[in-house]
């Protein structure tokens, strides 16, 4: 996952221990969450709001970053990544009446027509369909069904039937936002019409759980779309292109691209926008510059009349990142980590050539090819610095355990050496 940056593996030789670094930016002291930021001093119309470092997930700005809130059709970037990473483009799908009877904004699909799965992507995407949205989730989800409803054509599914097609679909949508990290978001519908669920709990007490996510997490889903997920050349070629025509059904379609930021700024990759009645105004959107990934999420940025908010949020924010922050190595920093801080390690039980004495035994930094022969390191990101702001620095904490318990064999892998983070979307600037 993004935030530790840089993983070592700690090894001894004859003992098993456990050292962390973690590197961080600390704050003096929090400041509250309000319209007008004293350390950004920006200004801005979005209930929630954040600007995320794509390439590491740290949150550079945020307001009301952690609160769940309906985000509208910014859901469609999951679904449209989901279904890239699960099946092919040029697959054929079959529309279900279930989908065709979606609310507008729709494509207008019919009960058993057929289409590729890359021109519903295009609809999705551009347009916004939440008709397409249907389909291409009912594609993906009837096949975590059992037979016969798996191998059954869309085109005959009852209601009933495509909606347990796409609640697998919201199934996949909620394990990929668990796996990226998404801790407050939960998933209902493909096309981000607001929804609710129930639960009933084994005493009986009934929950209610709202289609929600928060500015940070949406920001750290569309930082897998663009920069991780094994789909993410098709995610960025079918956002970033302006209009896709097409013919099926003897119909002929026109899909227009909706993301105007990416006319408004140089090096705008991708983005999303949305609206519902609950939501508001709702985009997420990134930028890259320089070798810097800028991600923005906005959540209920006003309501009509005030469509055009959602852009001068999206510019302000992406500015301010821009302009105040920059690429530091971690070594210019001065933050590599000092291998002299790996004492000696006291082994409980250990054997000595003195009787009654005290073992101990050494511990180093594993090579990289150790590492790999060992199969150990699970290395998520091999960068070598961090975005920061001429205010900020890097400090290092660690810690390790002071006594181990004989016998352990050589070699053994006795910790891993974070220095790039502790594992959180959330950093906070360290004021000089």
């Amino acid at each position: 996952m993004r935030g530790n940056v840089r993983i070592k593996i700690i090894w001894g030789f004859f003992c098993a221990v456990f050292l962390t670094v973690q590197l961080g930016v600390q704050a003096k002291e929090a400041y509250p969450e309000a319209d007008v930021s004293p350390e950004a001093g920006l200004s801005l119309y979005a209930a929630a709001a954040v600007l995320m470092d794509g390439d590491t997930g740290r949150v550079l700005y945020g307001k009301s970053a952690d609160t769940p809130m309906p985000m509208a059709s910014t859901t469609k970037i999951l679904t449209c990544i989901l279904v890239l990473e699960n099946v092919s483009l040029e697959e054929t799908l079959e529309v279900s009446a279930y989908a065709a009877g979606m609310p507008k904004v729709k494509l207008n699909l019919q009960k058993g027509e057929q289409y590729t799965v890359e021109d519903l992507l295009y609809s999705l995407m551009l347009e916004s369909h939440n008709d397409s949205a249907v389909a291409l989730a009912e594609h993906v989800g009837k096949r975590l069904l059992e037979a016969p409803l798996s191998d059954k054509p869309a085109g005959e599914y009852t209601r009933e039937e495509s909606q347990e097609a796409v609640a697998a679909f919201a199934r996949l949508m909620n394990e990929k936002a668990v796996e990226l990290g998404c801790k407050d978001s939960w998933f209902i519908t493909p096309n981000g019409l607001d929804a609710t669920q129930e639960f009933i709990l084994q005493d009986g007490t009934v929950i209610q759980k709202e289609h929600c996510t928060t500015a940070a997490e949406l920001a750290k889903i569309m930082s897998y779309c663009v920069l991780d997920s094994p789909g993410k050349e098709d995610f960025l070629r079918i956002t970033r292109t302006a209009n896709h025509s097409f013919q099926a059904n003897g119909r002929s379609f026109y899909c227009s691209n909706h993301n105007a930021f990416l006319n408004m700024m140089e090096g705008a990759l991708s983005g999303k926008t949305g609206f519902t009645n609950k939501a508001g105004y709702c985009y997420v959107g990134a930028l890259e510059r320089d070798g810097r990934t800028f991600v923005v999420a906005l959540l209920a940025c006003g309501w009509p009349n005030h469509k055009t908010w959602k852009w001068s949020d999206t510019k302000e924010l992406m500015k301010y990142g821009i302009d105040n922050y920059f690429y530091r190595s971690f070594d210019e920093a001065g933050t590599a980590f000092d291998e002299t801080l790996l004492k000696p390690v006291r082994v409980l039980n250990g054997q000595t050539d003195i009787l009654g004495g005290t073992a101990y035994t050494e511990i180093a930094v594993a090579e990289e090819e150790a590492r790999e022969q060992e199969g150990g390191g699970l290395t998520t990101q091999d960068a070598e610095g961090l975005l920061l702001r001429a205010d900020e620095e890097i400090r290092v904490d660690y810690s390790w355990e002071k006594t181990l318990a004989a016998p352990v064999e050589g070699g053994t892998q006795v910790g891993e050496l974070y220095t790039g983070g502790n594992g959180s979307s959330r950093w906070t600037p360290w004021r000089r």
